[in-house]
């Protein structure tokens, strides 16, 4: 039977591959129980429960699209495994598309994964950490929120949505000992760039005050941080990871 260490629990959602992972990856190496949600689970989410120390990861298969299903779904989560002090709401599409053609039901769909469930599950698992006096809660936003990017406008609407959650929420809760922040990534390397060619990713890089694309790494340090003690007078805040892009 496979050792569970002691430590803080956290929920990361979209766990499975790129940004999901690294996050769920590093927050098991700083200390944290981390239960990664995912349709299903990848090579290299399996490689990272594998390796990670004392079962510090645990896979849990979700479809965050299913909203009625998400009260169950956390009632599910601590049973299994405990009280949750932490969450990050990474899971989001990010389908490209000119809002003139993008079909009605692909907008609805940007909508319902990006905005609505996240706020769903946030508002079952903030309830524990509301009742512990302390929790963490972590949206993933992108610096598209703010400065808009061609084709995107419908993500883009869903991600600014996260900001606005994040800071009204954060007076909501606050006074609970619950803090929620916001981190907004640049043009990393995952699955929002991989559709770009070398010309037009150096383009990007080259916005950027430091020349470069910021790394998924990146990203999960930041996440990590807003989940420790060093944070706990943080909150209400949008941590911008892009390298300088919009310096």
């Amino acid at each position: 039977m496979t050792e569970i260490r002691e430590g803080r629990l956290v929920v990361v959602t979209g766990a499975s591959r790129g940004l999901g992972l690294a996050m769920a990856s590093t927050l098991a190496s700083e200390g944290f129980r981390v239960v990664a949600l995912a349709r299903r689970p990848t090579e290299a989410l399996e490689a990272a429960c594998e390796v990670a120390p004392f079962g510090a990861i645990q896979f849990m298969a979700a479809d965050l699209g299913e909203i009625d299903a998400l009260q169950a779904l956390v009632q599910r989560i601590k049973a299994e495994h405990g009280p949750v002090y932490g969450l990050v709401n990474n899971a989001a599409l990010g389908t490209p598309g000119l809002l003139a053609t993008m079909s009605a039901k692909k907008i609805t769909e940007l909508v319902h994964l990006n905005t609505v469930a996240p706020m769903v599950l946030t508002k079952y698992l903030a309830r524990g950490m509301m009742s512990a006096g302390a929790g963490r809660i972590v949206n993933v936003s992108s610096i598209i929120a703010f400065t808009g990017y061609n084709a995107l406008s419908v993500y883009a609407a869903t991600k600014a949505s996260m900001i606005g959650f994040t800071k009204s929420l954060a007076r909501e809760v606050g006074r609970l000992g619950v803090t929620v922040n916001a981190v907004a990534p640049g043009f990393i390397e995952t699955s929002l760039t991989e559709g770009m060619d070398e010309a037009e990713r150096g383009r990007v890089a080259n916005r950027s005050a430091l020349k470069r694309l910021a790394e998924p790494q990146d990203v999960a340090d930041a996440v990590a941080y807003l989940m420790s003690d060093k944070a706990r007078n943080i909150t209400g805040t949008v941590l911008t990871i892009d390298a300088g892009s919009t310096a």
